[in-house]
C-alpha cells in the first residue's frame, strides 16, 4: 500500500468531509475520491459511508488505527524545492540588427522590388 493513500485516508477520517480533507491536503477533490477508491479496492472492503453524512464503516475504523501507525512510522514527505528564478537562456539567432538601424536597408544589399 502506498503511504500517500494512507495519509489521505487518515486526513479524511479526521475531517469526515471530502471537500475539507481535499483542501487540507492541497489536492483536487476528484483525486481524493480516486485515492479512497484505490485504497478500498486494495483492502477489499468499503471504508467510508458516502451517502448523506460522511462516516467511517466498522472496517474503516479498524483500518484507521493501522493506517495511523503506518503513517507515523513512515518518513516525512519530501517537499519539492522551488525552481530557481530566471528564465531559460535564449540561443543566438544569427546576426541581429541594432535598434538604431531598424527600418533601414542593410548596407551593400539591394532592396527587393515589388
Amino acid at each position: 500500500m502506498k503511504i500517500s493513500l494512507l495519509r489521505r485516508f487518515v486526513v479524511l477520517a479526521e475531517e469526515l468531509h471530502f471537500p475539507r480533507a481535499a483542501e487540507k491536503l492541497g489536492i483536487p477533490l476528484a483525486s481524493l475520491y480516486t485515492s479512497i477508491d484505490k485504497l478500498e479496492a486494495e483492502v477489499g472492503q468499503s471504508l467510508v459511508h458516502r451517502e448523506g453524512q460522511t462516516r467511517l464503516t466498522h472496517v474503516g475504523e479498524l483500518f484507521l488505527a493501522e493506517a495511523k501507525a503506518e503513517v507515523a512510522a513512515a518518513p516525512a514527505p519530501v517537499r519539492n524545492a522551488p525552481a530557481p528564478a530566471g528564465g531559460k537562456a535564449k540561443a543566438s539567432k544569427g546576426k541581429g540588427r541594432a535598434p538604431a538601424v531598424k527600418g533601414q536597408p542593410k548596407p551593400y544589399k539591394k532592396r527587393q522590388g515589388r
